[in-house]
């Protein structure tokens, strides 16, 4: 017999959402006291992080450590090398990982953590920058590094105070700052945004049409003075279920349809030109669009075609189930 799971007690429910509540206003309040102290340190560690020739290297232990590999992936996929190294392993062989031309980026609450200090004793012995992320500015780490990021003191939302939570935030929020703050400094475009993100939704929603149109001698093109008869069998063979009509120029000028069949039907249909059958103004998009916006003007125009055209004239077709097959809706 099935039991129904009793459902908590109000008190017990304001409880939780009281709970939830305080532990977000700590943390928004931690951030807020980071925006507010950031001043020309900040941009010193950004010109640092700009002008490597090799990789931003992001270290930390425990809980920063958590926080130093998302650090680390953040800037890899917003244009800056980077990636996450384990100081302890650092200590193992590790170091050969940290190379000239690169920059550390090292994150330590307390700036006391025994296990980085072989690793800040190899970017001082190699001339390698290191930028420094904690809460101590009198800790040993601070003292060490080119630059010093130094954290506001925040209260730990834990109400012992002792599970790393505001500062972990505290740290992410800084990473993120830095990430952005970079990309909108190389005017990382969203072309170079899909370039790391090729796949999943992010990918889907940044494809191009011209990743995914139809090219060469799959396009159904037409000269204007072609009779239909042809212009049919061209119709027929590219399957698409229209035809671009084009001039002399090679500049599109319009499309025929399996509607403009029906509505030109006659006894010498097949003998007219294409010219006089088309539809002018055969509806188009770039190459560089995207695919998203391709999907919106055929569902706005109620059609499952468009030409790709470039200076006028055609350079691709898309159909919508390209579109659909890409993951493009």
């Amino acid at each position: 017999m099935n039991k129904t799971k009793a459902m908590p007690r109000p008190d017990a429910q304001d409880r939780d959402l009281g709970s939830a509540k305080r532990v977000l206003r700590l943390e928004v309040e931690g951030i807020d006291a980071l925006a507010s102290g950031l001043d020309d340190r900040f941009v010193k560690a950004l010109d640092i992080l700009e002008g490597i020739k090799g990789r931003a290297v992001v270290a930390g232990m425990g809980k920063s450590g958590h926080v130093a590999r998302k650090i680390a992936a953040t800037l890899a996929s917003t244009g800056t090398p980077a990636l996450f190294v384990h100081p302890a392993e650092a200590s193992h062989g590790d170091l050969g990982m940290i190379q000239e031309g690169d920059v550390v980026i090292a994150l330590s609450n307390s700036g006391e953590t025994a296990e980085l200090a072989d690793l800040v004793a190899h970017t001082r012995r190699f001339e390698i920058p290191l930028i420094a992320i904690t809460y101590n500015a009198a800790s040993a780490l601070a003292k060490a590094a080119d630059v010093t990021l130094a954290l506001p003191a925040s209260s730990e939302a834990c109400p012992m105070g002792l599970a790393p939570t505001t500062s972990t935030t505290v740290m992410m929020a800084l990473g993120d700052a830095i990430a952005v703050a970079l990309l909108e400094r190389k005017d990382f475009s969203p072309d170079d945004f899909h370039v790391l993100h090729p796949g999943g939704k992010l990918g889907q929603r940044l494809l191009k049409v011209a990743d995914i149109m139809h090219v060469d001698d799959e396009l159904p093109l037409v000269d204007n003075a072609m009779v239909m008869a042809d212009a049919l069998l061209v119709m027929t063979n590219k399957k698409f279920g229209c035809v671009g009509v084009i001039d002399k120029e090679g500049r599109i000028e319009g499309v025929v349809t399996d509607g403009d069949l029906r509505r030109h039907m006659s006894g010498d249909l097949l003998k007219r030109k294409a010219a006089d059958v088309m539809t002018k103004g055969a509806k188009s998009i770039r190459p560089q669009a995207l695919a998203s916006e391709a999907v919106h003007l055929m569902n706005a125009g109620k059609i499952t075609n468009l030409f790709v055209v470039e200076d006028g004239r055609p350079v691709g077709i898309l159909h919508i189930h390209d579109c659909l097959r890409a993951g493009v809706a």
